[in-house]
């Protein structure tokens, strides 16, 4: 039995760290495009924050600080990557294409956003399964963030009730960028 267990659990590490070396080895299209982007080829070597979202959600409003991270620590080599979702009471009903549009014109988004995907459950998308195997947690709510360092590895995750603002995620990323 002990053997079974040691097995287990060497098993288990060996998945999780092939996991945490191929965290952004995904392919992902663009919101609302025919574009396919794999994320490893475009935003490795940069700090990294994903972040599942929702149009009708009370944390909707993140995307104004979530934009303002973006624009302040761009140019240092940090971007944030939206995921919009519907897992969470349908609070992202929209199309593709409606949801570009309310990002754009109600947040004024840049950040590259990606296609509507779920996050967590038996259909999760594989993306999420890994981020989840990394840290231990499926995204609770809308606007879940996982924070992913140069060398493509989780560096944090933080709670939907984590503000873009918040003291310790801002510490984060800027130890994570060097700052």
């Amino acid at each position: 039995m002990r053997y079974l267990a040691g097995a287990l659990l060497i098993m288990s590490a060996t998945i999780s760290m092939a996991s945490d070396d191929a965290l952004l080895d995904q392919d992902f299209r663009r919101l609302a495009s025919d574009e396919v982007i794999n994320l490893d080829e475009a935003y490795g070597g940069k700090v990294v924050l994903v972040v599942n979202t929702a149009s009708k959600c009370g944390n909707t409003p993140q995307y104004d600080g979530l934009e303002k991270l973006y624009q302040d620590y761009g140019d240092d080599g940090f971007v944030v990557l939206g995921f919009p979702s519907n897992d969470f009471f349908g609070q992202e009903p929209g199309t593709e294409e409606q949801i570009q549009e309310f990002c754009r014109l109600t947040y004024k988004v840049k950040f590259p956003m990606f296609e509507k995907v779920t996050v967590k459950g038996d259909d999760a998308n594989p993306f999420f399964d890994r981020l989840a195997a990394a840290s231990g947690t499926y995204p609770t709510w809308n606007f879940h963030k996982y924070l992913i360092g140069r060398d493509g590895k989780l560096i944090a995750e933080f709670s939907p009730r984590t503000q873009p603002d918040d003291k310790k995620l801002v510490a984060e990323i800027k130890t994570a960028l060097g700052s």
